[in-house]
Parts: C-alpha cells; sequence; structure tokens
C-alpha cells in the first residue's frame, strides 16, 4: 500500500516471502549466536541468499555504511533488485519483532533515498528478517507506516516446519516405492 504504482506494488509482493529459509548457513536455532553470524554467514553465501530471497536480486554489500552528519550507520545487507529498480535493505534481527524495529529501518531506508538512491531508481524497500514475529503485532505497527517494508521470519534449518511434517509419511512412502520399483 505505500508504493503507488499498482504494477510496482504487485512485482513488490510477489518479489518478497513471509518466510526465509536460511539452511545453508552452518548455524543452528539452538546455538548461542548473534546476528551478525547471521549476517556474515549470508554474505559468504550470498549466491545462495539471492536464490532464496527471490529474482532479479544483485548483492551491493552487507555493514553497508550510511554517513548521515558525519554519524555512521550500518545497513546489515543491501541489496538493489532489477525487476523492483530500487535498494532493498535487509535488517537481521536475532530476537522476535518488535515494534522499535521499525524505527531504526525507517531511518535506514529515508538515508537510502537521500543519499545513495539514484535519480532514475525507485524509494528504497526494507525488509525486516526476524527470527520470530507475531503478525497481529507486525500488522498494527505497519498499518499506519508510510515507508515501503516487509518483515518476514528466518529459519536456519533446523527442522521441518510442523505444518509439512504430515508429509514426512507420505514422502517416505513414495521413496519406498521408487527404490523398490528400481529394484524389480
Amino acid at each position: 500500500m505505500t508504493i503507488p504504482d499498482e504494477n510496482t506494488a504487485a512485482i513488490a509482493v510477489r518479489s518478497f516471502k513471509d518466510e526465509y529459509l536460511i539452511d545453508y548457513i552452518d548455524i543452528k536455532e539452538s546455538d548461542d549466536y548473534v546476528e551478525r553470524d547471521v549476517e556474515n554467514a549470508i554474505a559468504a553465501n550470498v549466491k545462495k541468499f539471492i536464490m532464496t530471497a527471490g529474482d532479479g536480486f544483485a548483492f551491493i554489500g552487507n555493514q553497508y555504511r550510511l554517513l548521515v552528519d558525519s554519524e555512521e550507520f550500518f545497513v546489515d545487507l543491501l541489496f538493489f533488485n532489477r525487476n523492483l529498480n530500487c535498494l532493498v535493505a535487509f535488517e537481521l534481527k536475532k530476537d522476535k519483532f518488535r515494534p522499535a524495529d521499525l524505527g531504526q529501518s525507517s531511518f535506514y531506508l529515508k538515508a537510502l533515498d537521500k543519499n545513495v538512491r539514484k535519480p532514475n531508481e525507485n524509494n528504497s524497500i526494507g525488509i525486516l528478517l526476524c527470527n520470530e514475529m507475531n503478525r497481529t503485532v507486525v500488522e498494527m505497527v505497519v498499518q499506519d507506516y508510510d515507508k515501503p517494508l516487509g518483515v518476514a521470519a528466518y529459519r536456519l534449518g533446523t527442522g521441518i516446519p510442523d505444518p509439512y511434517k504430515l508429509l514426512i509419511p507420505l514422502i517416505d512412502g513414495v521413496q519406498q516405492i521408487v527404490s523398490e520399483g528400481g529394484q524389480g
């Protein structure tokens, strides 16, 4: 709703997800890790992350330095999306989404648009990647927000989500049929 052009808004909705599976990095949910560990692992595996994120992404950098009135700030991961013609700032949060996270992301988007965005590019988009989120809280916080921002969860690949656990017996049965069929 914060992107005025309907076509661009539709592309943005299709470009981003509610949850990102980051199972290719060597960090487990149970590990004692910090946000920077996840960020560095994503940067080291940027090709895999881009494939997870979706079509049209180009990696610009991690800990992307923003200088605002001689103060330094750092965007965790900065990408450019060719389909949307805009910068996309991913901010990582180890913990559950908090309303205060929105203020940090809003500031980064304003600084990117003012100091980094080229005149021919669309306004920047922010993605808050949190370990956990309450959809009702997120919707309440962003309903009057005027910047294009998404909040999504990430999983580090430490298990199968509950809705998909029901499929395990079915998959095992298919694998057994295939292996038996290959022997005969």
